[in-house]
């Protein structure tokens, strides 16, 4: 009976002091950003693959002449095409999505910041460029540091059903 007594004592002494010194997981919330959906469907399961070979190349060149797509679906998905917009000073906050968004910059100038990046390096997209987000386990920011509006439009299939944005703690390698 006492060695039941001085493991129960021990056990709620250790569970006392990891409550007392736990830090909660807070996600990051956006600020200055909003993600407005211009349309939204719904795909069922599909595979394609496309290529084409660049014009005036030899056949010698073709194997690295040849431009390729591919993407295979199992289930339905749900599609978005999405309109960003980041008041100057604006961020998304740190998450991540579940599949790869291609995004494409419409105006002004975002940068975006991984989380497994222990240097914390920007990198700086600005209108007329493009840029996929991988999704999945890369967590991500991005921050409007320009002093006008930027905007973006942003394209998504994500498992049907699912949320679009996934909310993640600040993984604590960039200082701002």
């Amino acid at each position: 009976m006492r060695r039941k007594s001085v493991l129960f004592v021990l056990s709620a002494g250790m569970m006392v002091t990891v409550l007392f010194h736990a830090r909660s997981a807070m996600a990051t919330d956006p600020v200055g950003f909003t993600s407005t959906t211009i349309a939204k469907g719904q795909f069922d399961e599909f595979e394609v693959f496309n290529r084409f070979i660049l014009p005036g190349t030899a056949p010698d060149w073709v194997k690295r002449n040849i431009w390729r797509s591919r993407q295979k679906i199992k289930g339905l998905s749900d599609g978005y095409v999405l309109s960003n917009v980041w008041q100057p000073g604006g961020t998304t906050g740190w998450h991540t999505h579940l599949s790869h968004t291609l995004i494409i910059v419409t105006a002004g100038t975002v940068t975006q910041y991984q989380a497994h990046d222990p240097t914390c390096t920007p990198a700086v997209y600005t209108a007329g460029m493009t840029f996929v987000d991988l999704g999945g386990e890369h967590v991500h920011i991005v921050r409007n540091e320009g002093t006008v509006e930027a905007q973006v439009i942003a394209i998504r299939l994500i498992p049907a059903g699912q949320p679009g944005r996934i909310d993640a703690p600040d993984p604590g390698n960039c200082h701002f």
